[in-house]
């Protein structure tokens, strides 16, 4: 079997644009739609992390929407992803032909947590620097870094990341949905 192309994943995605798809290994991947939590923790973190970055001219912030073309050739499109501005100074028309700074990966109820970091594990491995999973079923968000130990936080922690975006913090409890009475 071939294994499938950039150009093939364009042509399906012309046929088929109600689906998200991503190349990985040369195979075609079909995203389901995440659950309507994740996807809610998924544009928090997202806003919270445009809010600190627009003003401050620093990069770009995406969602789940904009793809990467990979140094290995895949197609990804993390949750939320991103990429500092001297290295994108202008967003493309298709997809963004390098690794994002950071990436993020929110578990939803279709995902298995293997998966999710393996995806995590790859990005680092083509030179994303910060690589995040959050778990809202377990209010928990894991950091990756290339060679360092996985750092986990939950309620009443804050995450910063001061490598790639100093003075930005978000306290863990503010990414959850809230609770309406």
């Amino acid at each position: 079997m071939s294994s499938l192309t950039i150009e093939d994943l364009e042509k399906l995605q012309r046929e088929h644009p109600d689906y998200r798809m991503e190349l990985v290994d040369g195979n075609i991947i079909v995203m389901s739609p995440s659950g309507y939590e994740s996807d809610e923790v998924a544009f928090e973190f997202g806003a919270q992390l445009r809010n600190w970055v627009k003003p401050r001219k620093l990069g770009r912030v995406t969602g789940s929407g904009a793809g990467f073309s990979l140094p290995n050739l895949d197609i990804r499109a993390p949750n939320v992803s991103f990429v500092l501005a001297e290295r994108l100074r202008k967003s493309p028309r298709s997809f963004a032909e390098l690794a994002p700074d950071l990436m993020v990966e929110v578990k939803s109820p279709s995902d298995s947590l293997k998966s999710l970091r393996k995806k995590i594990e790859d990005f680092l491995a083509l030179g994303t620097m910060v690589g995040i999973l959050i778990n809202p079923e377990k209010h928990i968000v894991e950091i990756y870094r290339s060679g360092q130990d996985v750092i986990v936080l939950g309620d009443g922690d804050v995450l910063t990341v001061p490598d790639l975006l100093p003075g930005w913090e978000v306290a863990i409890s503010d990414l959850w949905s809230p609770e309406f009475e």
